[in-house]
């Protein structure tokens, strides 16, 4: 599997039209490899990523039904609600960030450098640091709490932006980014809701998206 993030030089507008505007210019990936414990509901989820050499822009869109979203606090549990994430590992030899954003706006984001699983989470993993998060720009198209589930067809989108320094905090430099190949991965979840499911971009072997043995092809574009 292989995704191109092509390069822009306006940045896009996070929640303007899906196909509109500088996300047109993006390529459109899908997340349709839904595990076979997930319910019978598998939304349509599309996702779209460009990058202006610095800074990484995220953006999904999902026709869904069922949709809860009660985690609003940061670094809350947010893939027990209606969910999108990107996980991403810019080196080959170092850990991978797992970006979590529920669809009212929060964010789980992590560095996980050991993906053994362990009572407390993970063999060797930690928080994204506050200010860091800070310099990252959430935008959703839903209220910030969706509850009672909307059990109507809806559709919703969430994006986020980041810096590429964010990334060598943990990393270290990573130089000019085009051309670049990373690795990583497109989900979407809803863990707590009438209808569970989990779907990925690039296959997973088995009910867990923290598998950086099955990440896809992240191309950074020209």
């Amino acid at each position: 599997m292989r995704y191109v993030v092509n390069r822009v030089e306006k940045e896009p507008d996070l929640g303007e039209s899906f196909d509109g505007g500088v996300w047109s210019a993006a390529n459109c990936g899908t997340v349709e490899n839904f595990r076979p414990e997930s319910s019978g509901h598998r939304p349509l989820t599309r996702f779209r990523v460009v990058h202006n050499g610095t800074r990484v822009f995220v953006r999904f869109e999902i026709n869904d039904c069922y949709v809860r979203s009660v985690q609003t606090e940061r670094q809350a549990s947010v893939c027990t609600d209606s969910c999108t994430e990107f996980f991403l590992q810019p080196k080959p030899d170092k850990g991978y960030f797992n970006f979590e954003v529920n669809a009212g706006g929060a964010i789980l984001l992590s560095y996980v450098e050991d993906h053994e699983r362990t009572r407390d989470g993970f063999k060797k993993w930690q928080s994204v640091a506050d200010e860091l998060i800070d310099e990252i720009e959430i935008w959703h198209s839903l209220p910030s709490v969706v509850e009672p589930e909307i059990t109507e067809p809806v559709v919703w989108g969430n994006g986020w932006s980041f810096p590429v320094s964010l990334l060598e905090a943990y990393v270290g430099s990573l130089g000019d980014i085009t051309g670049a190949v990373w690795r990583g991965n497109f989900y979407k979840c809803a863990d707590r809701t009438s209808q569970p499911h989990w779907g990925s971009w690039s296959p997973v072997d088995k009910l867990n998206f923290h598998l950086p043995e099955c990440f896809g092809d992240i191309e950074l574009g020209r």
